[in-house]
């Protein structure tokens, strides 16, 4: 399909491995803690006790999106509950329940009937993107993901330089289409590609996305990757054209960013 995107399936369900792990260096609220020790990064409020995930649903309203699916672990009270309490007023809401967490690709795969066959966004629901960086896949008009500008990264956003190589680095041909995706690269590829755009998984699907999840193999970590899974679309002849932004990303992996996220949000409007 082309034209406009305006379905997004937003992934809430991970296990939040490293937002779960103590850090006796940082210090939250009783609500911070409890949410994450859950994993429940989505969750977590900012300093106005508003959840980060209606930042990402406000920013999504904001660029053009009218649907959103949550795609959520079996146990999703938390979440359902306060949107049945607080539904947005921009944006309606679906669920897709992963019943097991085994990655990203299989996250996408468990909102396939949601989305209805039609082209949609994918995001985490651990970082707050751009309203830009949103737009120009909404608009788009075929598949294709963003890549962020490094040193914006850690201009604008709360990402150090040396948190960079935790991403994927990627190489994009003379026509502007995705040919190599690195992820978590080690010193010497990172040097070996000093102009590289860097992936912070914001993508553009059409439903040709699932028959390429469905056939990826298990990572090294054990998990269905969505990552792997473009690129195994893109060796069968899949076209995804890259974005490029130079803006910030908000990034609520572990539990030593919540104070920042949470002050840096805490007097911004948001209208999910």
């Amino acid at each position: 399909m082309s034209g406009e995107a305006t379905t997004a399936v937003v992934l809430a369900r991970g296990l939040g491995t490293r937002m779960r792990r103590d850090d006796p260096a940082v210090v939250l609220d009783p609500t911070q803690a409890g949410l994450a020790a859950q994993g429940l990064k989505g969750m977590i409020p900012d300093a106005a006790g508003r959840p980060f995930l209606s930042h990402i649903l406000s920013g999504l309203a904001d660029a053009g999106v009218r649907r959103v699916v949550l795609v959520v672990a079996p146990e999703h009270a938390v979440i359902r509950t306060h949107y049945d309490t607080h539904p947005p007023s921009r944006l309606s809401l679906a669920y897709a329940v992963q019943a097991e967490p085994r990655g990203t690709a299989d996250a996408v795969l468990a909102a396939e009937a949601a989305v209805e066959g039609a082209d949609f966004l994918v995001c985490n629901a651990d970082n707050l993107y751009p309203e830009v960086a949103l737009r120009s896949l909404v608009t788009l008009g075929e598949p294709g993901l963003v890549s962020f500008d490094a040193d914006a990264l850690s201009r604008e956003g709360n990402i150090a330089p040396e948190r960079i190589p935790a991403f994927a680095l990627l190489e994009v041909s003379t026509e502007g289409y995705l040919t190599r995706l690195v992820e978590k690269p080690d010193a010497a590829t990172a040097r070996a590609m000093p102009h590289a755009g860097v992936s912070m998984n914001l993508w553009r699907f059409d439903a040709g996305i699932f028959a390429a999840c469905r056939e990826v193999p298990r990572s090294i970590r054990g998990e269905f990757e969505l990552p792997e899974a473009a690129m195994h679309a893109v060796a069968r002849g899949s076209r995804l054209r890259v974005v490029r932004a130079h803006a910030g990303v908000l990034d609520l992996s572990n539990r030593g960013d919540i104070a920042t996220v949470a002050a840096r949000l805490g007097t911004r409007s948001i209208a999910p």
